[in-house]
């Protein structure tokens, strides 16, 4: 039988992958999607969008908990774990069905089976009904990535958990370790010890949130230690031993090994490219720990395939996922795409308090040879924030002392994953410190602090 031949065939339906299918159908090309487990992938179903529903409930819970701060009344203050997961599910499921729905809306054909490359320009499906034979000129690889599990610390889905374990608990934890403080980390740490769980969070780098500036991340460990969190920085995790309800520890800090007790253990310790069984060795494809090789442009070297997304490195981000796929159809198309700046891509981590940033860190700029700027500006000095009931946080932002170019911009507290926005913004519209100063933000609102934060950078600030 003949192989079903598209202009543009996606291989994952996660935000890049269908983001990709969706664009390029839009430009006219006949399109193939295919998928092994989930429309919307790891993102709507196990990642991004089910995580950040927990995190509301345990948010609401929280506030709830400081009625009285507020003039209210809320007594005998509790929770259904069960009903608090169900509900995430259901928004995940919400979700992951509008992605059919887009699908047939743009006409984009759907297989749903396991996808592998035996030649170039081909593609075979193995599905529930038998082998399905596909051919493009044009693949993009979208396949995304799952949790990294190191030796002896793997996942058993009872006493140690991944992502997806600790997104259907099967108990509520009573002592939990988690292992590694990047934004699934700390995201679950967060949600857990607003619980009630006692909660121990183990990192090997100096710092929590390690990626994040390092004035940020302080203020951030500050803010969990004060919440009850055990922050434990430059330490390892060695070895786990299990038993009957528990879990020892090994953790090896200051050259000495500590023993401690949990009944549940959360391993976030990194991601793994789903690079495997694809034949991409086959091919040729230049894979690098566990990652597709790419240009700016997301190309392998082989003609025609591309790879988006988690699958091609770092930033391990769903919305550059999702611009990564858009340019790569319009490449296809023919058009004039942008290449992806990944300094240019914002980084949130929802737990309390959030975080945000985009660009260059302080010690990244300095790094880089620039003379700098850098200006702050804290919650307890603006009104929409102490008016909240949110007054500790903190807004910095980096400027090129010569240009006035933003370089960076970090923040840290309520609503700053939807505040850093206009930062992006302002280094995609290369903004300089001028454009930003003459910019009237409204009154009043968080974002105020975003202008007090640029105007302190030039020893201008109003309100501190």
């Amino acid at each position: 039988m003949a192989a079903e031949t598209y202009d543009v065939i996606v291989i994952g339906a996660g935000p890049g992958g269908y983001v990709a299918a969706i664009r390029a159908a839009q430009l006219g090309l006949k399109t193939c999607i295919v998928e092994r487990e989930h429309m919307g992938g790891i993102c709507l179903n196990w990642g991004c969008i089910p995580t950040k529903a927990l995190l509301r409930s345990s948010e609401v819970f929280h506030l709830m908990e400081r009625a009285k701060d507020f003039g209210l009344k809320a007594d005998n203050i509790g929770y259904d774990l069960d009903a608090v997961v169900k509900r995430s599910r259901g928004v995940a499921k919400q979700l992951s069905s509008g992605i059919g729905h887009l699908m047939k809306k743009n006409k984009i054909a759907v297989v749903m089976g396991e996808a592998t490359l035996p030649a170039k320009g081909k593609v075979s499906v193995k599905t529930e009904k038998g082998t399905q034979e596909l051919a493009a000129k044009n693949i993009v690889l979208a396949t995304g990535a799952r949790a990294r599990e190191l030796p002896g610390l793997e996942a058993d889905g009872d006493l140690v958990w991944t992502y997806k374990h600790a997104l259907q608990p099967v108990r509520m934890p009573k002592k939990l370790l988690v292992i590694g403080s990047g934004a699934i980390g700390i995201e679950f740490a967060s949600f857990y010890n607003t619980l009630g769980a006692d909660t121990t969070v183990v990192e090997v780098m100096d710092r929590v949130l390690p990626v994040e500036d390092a004035e940020i991340s302080a203020f951030a460990k500050k803010a969990f230690v004060k919440q009850g969190m055990k922050i434990m920085e430059k330490a390892m995790v060695k070895q786990l031993d299990r038993g009957k309800g528990k879990v020892t520890a090994h953790i090896e800090v200051g050259g000495k090994v500590e023993k401690q007790e949990f009944d549940t253990v959360i391993s976030a310790v990194g991601i793994v490219g789903n690079v495997e069984g694809l034949g991409l060795e086959g091919l040729g494809v230049k894979v690098d720990r566990t990652h597709v090789v790419t240009d700016e442009y997301c190309r392998t070297g082989i003609e025609g395939l591309y790879a988006i997304g988690d699958i091609a490195g770092a930033p391990w981000l769903a919305h550059k996922a999702s611009h990564e796929g858009v340019m790569v159809a319009e490449l296809i198309a023919g058009k004039h795409a942008h290449a992806v700046k990944p300094e240019s891509i914002a980084g949130c981590t929802y737990c309390q308090p959030q975080v945000a940033s985009v660009g260059y860190t302080e010690a990244k700029a300095k790094e880089l040879g620039y003379d700098i700027k850098v200006g702050r500006f804290p919650f307890i000095g603006n009104g929409k924030a102490i008016a909240l009931g949110e007054a500790e946080g903190m807004v910095k932002t980096i400027f090129d002392a010569k240009t006035g170019e933003l370089l960076g911009a970090h923040m840290v507290g309520a609503e700053v994953t939807e505040m850093i926005q206009g930062y992006v913004v302002g280094r995609q519209l290369e903004t300089t410190e001028e454009d930003l100063m003459n910019t009237v933000f409204p009154h009043p609102t968080l974002s105020e602090m975003m202008h007090e934060s640029v105007l302190d950078a030039f020893d201008r600030v109003i309100h501190m």
